[in-house]
């Protein structure tokens, strides 16, 4: 009986020993989280996109809630922007602002979705033959000056924002080639009031753009045509006076 009673009590003294030992948290979950996240990222910063991409999907697969998921999927969308699948990296820059319209790094997605949405537009192989593609259709073009205006109306103190203001002057002046070839089409077609309008819309629209004087050289062309004089007359003045050393006319 001495023997049990001594088994029982230290028996007692391990359960009551485990019981009052406070609970460790776990935290090898978190640890395989960012070894995992960790070998993605040097994959991604080596450039080595469609790897990073399978990498960080399986990141994000097993940690959708994890305390690096936003970080994850910001990495994504640079890697599916550099890999070239814009239709991805657009789906991923929606998602992230629909789900986290106040997340810190929120003009850095609106930057990239403006950058993906001009690469969309972009043609590899036109652009190294040199080919000027502005009669192509601008609709993602477009967008991207949209994304980039919204950029720096919404955060005109971030880091990105001297950057969208250039890239919102090179899509100006993109649009505005892009109207002086289809005013070229009306012209040649004797579709002069057209191509009048189309001058007018850049004057009007791209004023900072340095196609403006070929606009009004439009402008006074097709309203000659036409035969309406006082409006040849007053855009005449305003090319003069702006273009001074302007001698086409």
């Amino acid at each position: 009986m001495k023997v049990n009673f001594v088994l029982i009590s230290l028996l007692a003294l391990t359960l009551t020993a485990c019981a009052g030992k406070p609970e460790q948290p776990d935290t090898s979950s978190t640890q395989t989280a960012q070894t995992a996240y960790q070998q993605a990222k040097d994959v991604l910063d080596k450039g080595l996109y469609n790897r990073a991409i399978e990498l960080l999907m399986a990141v994000e697969s097993r940690y959708p809630f994890g305390p690096l998921a936003r970080q994850v999927q910001l990495d994504l969308i640079y890697a599916y922007y550099q890999a070239g699948d814009l239709p991805k990296a657009l789906a991923g820059i929606d998602r992230f602002i629909r789900l986290n319209p106040n997340h810190p790094e929120l003009d850095y997605v609106y930057y990239m979705r403006g950058l993906t949405n001009l690469k969309a537009d972009e043609n590899a192989l036109h652009d190294v033959l040199g080919i000027d593609r502005a009669d192509r259709d601008l609709a993602s073009t477009r967008q991207a000056f949209d994304d980039f205006k919204l950029l720096v109306s919404s955060f005109p103190n971030s880091k990105y924002s001297a950057e969208a203001k250039n890239r919102m002057l090179s899509i100006k002046d993109s649009l505005a080639r892009h109207e002086l070839l289809i005013a070229d089409y009306y012209m040649r077609r004797g579709a002069y009031l057209a191509a009048a309008n189309r001058g007018k819309y850049i004057v009007e629209y791209y004023r900072d753009s340095a196609l403006v004087e070929q606009a009004l050289e439009v402008m006074i062309e097709s309203y000659d045509k036409l035969g309406l004089r006082k409006l040849k007359d007053d855009t005449y003045q305003v090319l003069k006076l702006n273009y001074p050393q302007n001698n086409k006319f």
